[in-house]
């Protein structure tokens, strides 16, 4: 039985802000690849019956929309490790944090993969006649990792990644750019899991978009672990590293382009302070100026307009009891 001053120091390290990082990272990714896997799971190998490419549009968004639900006021829920590049090479992330948040991401995959495995083991199994393929017509490690189709070449599928990564990249800055037009409070998550399953649904064909590093190499290596052996590293041309390096250029790239076309136009904040400061400083130099001739005009008489005796006999006011003021 656990003490609980032991039960005390494990909730302490919990609440650590790195650790709830870490673990935000771990669950959102989670949520996401067993929404995603499972969707491709059921394309594979239940056919048009049981999913289709839509469906695996829908499983990936939603999976999106679900993690950020999970863990988007803790660490952001990245989700990615080119999101978590770029955001660390923007400047608007400490780069101490980058491997905490990868850590997280990639362990949430494998273990996403992990559990798809264990789901529909029995159904691989069926499929595949007991032999775990990696490509041909029964192939199963694409329910895990993408795989380059037979009309693609590895360098445009490269330039693939780096595109979709890179749309992908620009369109959730401007989904968070309060200096912009952002998501409606309360939408971001659901808009961020639209806009993967425009991307799928539009530029998804030509290598599965993976656009994430952390989506496609760790559930690679489980299944390199679990069975289908090295041929997941050597298919369509050593392949496995394209969906690693693609999209962190290409996150990159979409953050530069974002950021110079939209983010580094003249901030509203400073002219409003610019034009507020103009408007303070004639309204001071008007109330100088009315100041001076209040102070001129007390010395003439109130009707007159004559410099006023100094004898104590004293104006009489209006009957209706208001002060005379003069129009400037």
């Amino acid at each position: 039985m656990v003490s609980w001053p032991v039960l005390v120091r494990i909730h302490a390290v919990l609440q650590k802000e790195t650790v709830r990082e870490f673990l935000a990272e771990f669950l959102s990714t989670y949520v996401m690849m067993v929404f995603g896997l499972g969707s491709v799971a059921h394309m594979v190998l239940g056919g048009q019956k049981f999913g289709s490419f839509l469906a695996v549009n829908l499983g990936f968004g939603f999976g999106v929309t679900m993690g950020v639900h999970v863990a988007g006021n803790i660490s952001g829920a990245h989700m990615n490790a080119a999101v978590s590049f770029t955001a660390c090479a923007l400047g608007r992330m400490s780069w101490k944090k980058f491997p905490v948040y990868v850590l997280g991401q990639f362990l949430g995959s494998f273990t996403a993969a992990a559990t798809i495995y264990g789901l529909f083991y029995t159904a691989i199994l069926h499929f595949s006649g007991g032999h775990l393929a990696v490509t041909g017509p029964t192939a199963t490690a694409n329910i895990f990792a993408t795989y380059l189709p037979d009309h693609m070449t590895l360098w445009w599928g490269f330039l693939n990644e780096v595109v979709l990564t890179g749309m992908l990249q620009l369109c959730l800055l401007a989904i968070t750019d309060k200096e912009n037009n952002p998501a409606l409070p309360g939408t971001q998550a659901l808009v961020t899991g639209i806009l993967v399953v425009i991307i799928g649904a539009s530029l998804g064909m030509n290598t599965g978009y993976a656009i994430n590093p952390s989506r496609d190499l760790p559930p690679r290596f489980f299944t390199f672990i679990a069975g289908w052996g090295k041929q997941v590293f050597r298919a369509g041309e050593n392949w496995w590293w394209v969906p690693v390096v693609a999209p962190i250029v290409g996150a990159y790239l979409g953050g530069i382009v974002y950021l110079v076309f939209i983010g580094s136009g003249i901030p509203r904040e400073p002219q409003e302070s610019e034009d507020s400061a103009m408007n303070e400083e004639h309204r001071i130099t008007t109330l100088s100026k009315t100041s001076a001739h209040l102070s001129v005009t007390s010395h003439l008489d109130p009707v007159s307009r004559v410099p006023a005796n100094t004898s104590s006999v004293q104006p009489v006011p209006p009957v209706n009891g208001s002060i005379l003021l003069e129009s400037f």
